[in-house]
């Protein structure tokens, strides 16, 4: 028999509450949900609407002509691409959109529209799909799609090309700048009508101004960093100037080689794509020193006028290299060896 006792029955013991595990996951561990593709790709469409604008207002019909061929192939190329790699498209993104307005823009207004549609297939078929679709890719897809017409019609290309002499619009007449320069004729429009976009050439090329005010959107949205188009247009710069010194008789100057051909517009909106551009911030500024030194030594000393597209494709060749030799250190130094 079991002595009873007065004593009060003893209370549970809470137990303490269980602490969350330390969660361990790579970086970034920041991030906002409105940072996605489409918004990037919309800022892209929104800071070309100055230069779209101003190619309507230059060459009209052509205009649009070029840049709808080259975006409803696009278009067509990405939703065909991604059904052979049994992926559901992705057309709501706007990426094949960009490549297309881009690629649009970068051809002359006098290219037959089946060079759009070879220069689409090529840039998104082996500049993008072949890589395994967006974000995978490492060369500029619209520079593919470009150089390959460039070399491949090059007649329908060519300087000539740019020029129908008895056109009803007058800009039709006339060489491009760069064009002038190199066959040495003379006839180099005024740095006002090169800022403007008073000159002939490639649909997206010819108005500064228009591709400073679309560049200046994206950086302020920080849709494209301020590093790469300020070192590209820098280094242009220097190398212009040293040009100049070196060779008297080069007939373009530093503010006429910047003002002049594809230099700026692919400095906002080539050279800054996120996907074939540099991570860190020191590597941004090598790419874009690479590509403006690139873009000038390839005017001056090929059978080129312009040296845009084959700077691209050279430089995103080599970041993979630039990313490894720029990796930041980490917080707190290196770990000591053993």
């Amino acid at each position: 028999m079991v002595e009873a006792t007065n004593k009060a029955p003893a209370t549970p013991r809470k137990e303490a509450p269980i602490e969350p595990g330390l969660q361990v996951a790579p970086s970034p561990h920041l991030s906002s949900s409105g940072l996605t593709t489409q918004r990037l790709m919309v800022d892209v469409l929104i800071a070309l609407v100055p230069v779209m604008s101003m190619a309507l207002f230059l060459f009209r019909w052509f205009a649009v002509l070029q840049v709808g061929i080259c975006v409803v192939s696009c278009l067509t190329v990405e939703a065909i691409t991604s059904l052979w790699r049994g992926t559901r498209p992705s057309l709501q993104d706007a990426s094949a959109v960009v490549t297309g307005v881009i690629l649009g823009l970068s051809l002359p207004w006098s290219a037959p529209w089946y060079v759009g549609v070879v220069a689409s297939v090529v840039a998104i078929g082996f500049g993008k799909a072949v890589f395994g679709g967006l974000g995978q890719n490492i060369f500029n897809p619209a520079m593919v799609g470009r150089a390959f017409v460039m070399i491949s019609f090059a007649s329908s290309l060519g300087a000539t090309a740019y020029v129908r002499s008895g056109a009803t619009l007058e800009i039709l007449t006339q060489a491009t700048p760069l064009t002038a320069a190199k066959e040495l004729s003379g006839n180099v429009p005024g740095l006002w009508a090169l800022f403007v976009g008073n000159a002939n050439g490639s649909l997206g090329e010819t108005s500064v101004v228009a591709c400073l005010v679309g560049g200046l959107y994206l950086c302020l949205r920080r849709s494209a960093v301020w590093q790469t188009p300020v070192s590209m247009l820098a280094s242009a710069a220097v190398v212009a100037g040293i040009a100049n010194l070196l060779m008297p008789e080069s007939p373009l100057t530093v503010l006429q080689h910047l003002t002049s051909g594809a230099l700026v517009f692919s400095a906002f909106f080539i050279a800054t794509d996120p996907v074939t551009s540099p991570l860190t911030g020191r590597g941004q500024v090598i790419f874009g020193a690479g590509l403006g030194a690139l873009v000038v030594v390839i005017r001056l000393f090929s059978n080129y006028p312009e040296g845009v597209v084959f700077a691209v494709l050279l430089m995103n060749a080599v970041v993979p290299l630039i990313n490894r030799g720029t990796i930041p250190k980490p917080l707190g130094g290196l770990p000591a060896k053993a």
